[in-house]
């Protein structure tokens, strides 16, 4: 008999590598209809399919929604299956989905393996690339104009926030200081500043967690999860499940404190002596502490060693 962790390869494409797909399947199992946030490849969305759900996939890369849409072709001309480039944080203005409402939802956030594979988007610090990591045409900026234009203190913030960087404001100064000289534009150029700026020994661990910093701020990752997670949460129907995997701690925090909330009998503040928010959970954690990769999943797929799923479910 094959193992969960065997059958999750049966959704790998050269696309994309779909992460804990047995995990999101089982928590989303039974259910009759999916809005997959993050379609990518599409990896998790047929490991859905398979389940017996209808799929709406909605990713904000065309070059995504593209590739989805061939691999699952079949479904696509059956009816149960359909792809929309939309950003999920602004599920409001995708007028296909106008008042339409899902019994589960699944965001897989961060980039997918060929966002992350292929040198001309950007995402990866091998030499020559070019330093977009636009993940959309919606994202107002790219890698470059980001650095070349930012001012100490916005920079310094990026990669103390988004990058864990200690020394945020030695690394922000050394870009200011090199662009002055000559604007950035590929990754040699961001990875020269993080030498000079934090030495000669950092390596490829650092490069992939300060090029990450700058992604995340190219695309506003954060403030579009903290805003898209309500707005998707009210599409669910009664008893619907929300599932989310994160790879960086501060979206990981993001989605745990949005699902604790909504799990809380009383919002009140907690001086505030009368509840007045009604005192009625919106419904319950289905995950208390956050599911990761088992060992044989990350030894297939190292990216996987970061994820962090969490589940939730409407109440009835």
């Amino acid at each position: 008999m094959r193992s969960p962790s065997d059958q999750a390869t049966d959704w790998a494409s050269a696309y994309h590598v779909p992460v804990l797909a047995t995990e999101v399947s089982g928590l989303l199992a039974g259910l009759p209809s999916v809005l997959d946030g993050t379609l990518g490849g599409g990896g998790h969305a047929e490991a859905l399919l398979a389940a017996g759900a209808r799929v709406t996939g909605i990713d904000r890369d065309p070059d995504a929604v593209r590739a989805a849409s061939e691999r699952l072709r079949a479904h696509r001309e059956a009816g149960t299956f359909r792809a929309l480039v939309g950003n999920f944080a602004d599920v409001g203005s995708i007028a296909a989905l106008a008042g339409e409402q899902f019994d589960g939802i699944v965001l897989d956030l961060g980039v997918s393996s060929h966002q992350l594979d292929d040198p001309l988007r950007g995402f990866s610090f091998r030499e020559g690339a070019p330093l977009d990591m636009r993940m959309g045409t919606d994202a107002p900026s790219n890698g470059a104009r980001l650095l070349n234009s930012a001012d100490e203190r916005e920079l310094a913030f990026i990669f103390k926030e988004f990058g864990d960087e200690p020394r945020g404001y030695r690394l922000a100064r050394e870009i200011v200081r090199r662009r002055a000289v000559r604007p950035f534009a590929t990754s040699d150029d961001l990875v020269g500043a993080i030498r000079g700026a934090l030495g000669a020994r950092t390596g490829p661990p650092d490069f992939a967690r300060l090029f990450q910093a700058v992604r995340i701020a190219v695309n506003d990752e954060l403030d579009a999860l903290e805003r898209g997670l309500p707005m998707l949460r009210d599409r669910l129907r009664p008893g619907g499940v929300f599932v989310v995997i994160a790879y960086h701690s501060g979206e990981d925090r993001i989605v745990k404190q949005a699902f604790r909330e909504w799990s809380r009998a009383c919002i009140c503040p907690p001086r505030q002596p009368v509840c007045t928010c009604g005192g009625t959970a919106r419904g319950e954690l289905l995950t208390r502490r956050p599911a990761s990769a088992s060992a044989g999943e990350v030894a297939r797929n190292p990216r996987a060693r970061s994820a962090r799923l969490r589940a939730w479910r409407s109440a009835n």
